[in-house]
């Protein structure tokens, strides 16, 4: 009788990788379909956002009683409400992962939440609404969101110099993403400067996306193919199609390896500092032509996090195949980036339409789910 195979999920964990559930709702929490997870799986940390909660709050009536409930308590501000409802998913997330966190000594078992979107340009509310969040949810395995605008290194600095565990999102470009680790080892620094709290104490994550970067180069590709003439040029650009995401990727993982083993960190290690793990964010597949565990295949690497939506946890488990990829041919990376310059792709280009396009859509969301708060107080209320 042939043994049974391995989860690949688990070889991910042994290859160094963590899994992420990029999804939180009440649902899943009181199916138990996050506590399976966690248990078949190995999976340890959950993210959200703006999105996922709109999906998640207008996709049934779990939240209706918890809804009624708080309008009992005369809490009726849409955003209130919404905090409410997200505060007390994440509450219960965390706990689920806390024997995760303490097995780990606080690597991993943590549950995002983020700071509203429409702040993502406002350095000092951001502060105020994460300090707020994190004291809300009063759980040490939590992350509060933070977008990696440039309104937003200061914010992460001052956050990390509090104490404030932080998971920066909407990261897309390498040169941002240098100075977002700056911003976190600047705010170590304060940290140990003041004495408040021990290094160990805090952590933080680079939430690096990954699959949008193909969208749009893919797109910007298709428009030079139809304008290029001659064979050899279409078959060239044709070659880099699906190609940008991956390498973009890579030379940050670079960034990563290099940054947290100089001096300047080191020295905060060896006080108890942790490293600010890389996190690929936006790992679903959204090209149906392209492969759909590409963006997890494509990554994997030690020291790392992939966060998932269910679908593609599915998929991995189902035909995933766990081997280092990261590493592999970063020279090439470095040409497919110049060669997309050459056909006037310009990466850098790319990956700041996607920050600010990025901050549009989860502001979009976060006003849905207001709206969406205020058409169900409306019904419950009229119900009454």
């Amino acid at each position: 009788m042939s043994a049974k195979p391995e989860n690949p999920l688990m070889e991910l964990k042994k290859a160094g990788q963590s899994v992420w559930l990029d999804y939180l709702s009440k649902e899943i929490l009181k199916k138990g379909a996050l506590k399976k997870l966690i248990e078949e799986d190995g999976l340890t940390g959950v993210t959200s956002n703006p999105s996922i909660f709109q999906k998640a709050i207008s996709s049934g009536p779990y939240y209706n009683g918890s809804i009624h409930e708080m309008i009992g308590k005369n809490i009726s501000d849409p955003k209130e409400l919404f905090l409410g409802l997200a505060i007390a998913d994440v509450k219960e997330a965390a706990d689920l992962l806390l024997p995760v966190y303490e097995a780990t000594s606080g690597l991993d078992g943590y549950v995002s939440l983020e700071v509203s979107p429409d702040l993502a340009y406002d350095t000092e509310a951001t502060m105020e609404e994460a300090r707020e969040l994190f004291r809300r949810v009063g759980k040490k395995n939590i992350y509060v969101k933070v977008p990696a605008t440039r309104e937003g290194l200061p914010a992460i600095e001052t956050l990390i110099g509090e104490g404030i565990n932080v998971n920066v999102t909407l990261l897309f470009s390498v040169e941002r993403y240098k100075e977002v680790i700056n911003a976190y080892i600047g705010g170590l620094e304060k940290l140990r400067d003041s004495g408040k709290k021990g290094l160990s104490e805090v952590s933080s994550v680079a939430s690096f996306f990954v699959s949008r970067v193909d969208t749009l180069a893919d797109k910007m590709l298709l428009e030079k193919y139809s304008q290029a003439q001659d064979y050899e040029k279409r078959s060239s650009i044709k070659a880099l199609m699906g190609r940008a995401a991956a390498a973009n990727a890579k030379i940050a993982y670079q960034v990563y390896k290099k940054a947290f083993s100089e001096k300047r960190f080191q020295e905060l290690s060896g006080k108890g500092a942790r490293v600010q793990r890389i996190l690929w964010a936006s790992t679903s597949t959204k090209n149906p032509e392209y492969s759909d565990i590409k963006y997890v295949e494509e990554l994997i690497g030690p020291d790392s996090v992939n966060t998932m939506p269910e679908e593609t946890i599915s998929a991995f488990r189902d035909h995933g195949t766990v081997r280092v990829s990261i590493l592999d041919d970063v020279r090439g990376a470095e040409t497919i980036l110049k060669e997309l310059r050459d056909h006037g792709v310009d990466i850098d280009y790319v990956t700041a339409e996607l920050e600010s396009d990025g901050v549009e859509k989860f502001s979009d969301s976060f006003k849905a789910v207001l709206k969406a708060m205020a058409e169900k107080r409306d019904a419950l209320l009229a119900r009454k």
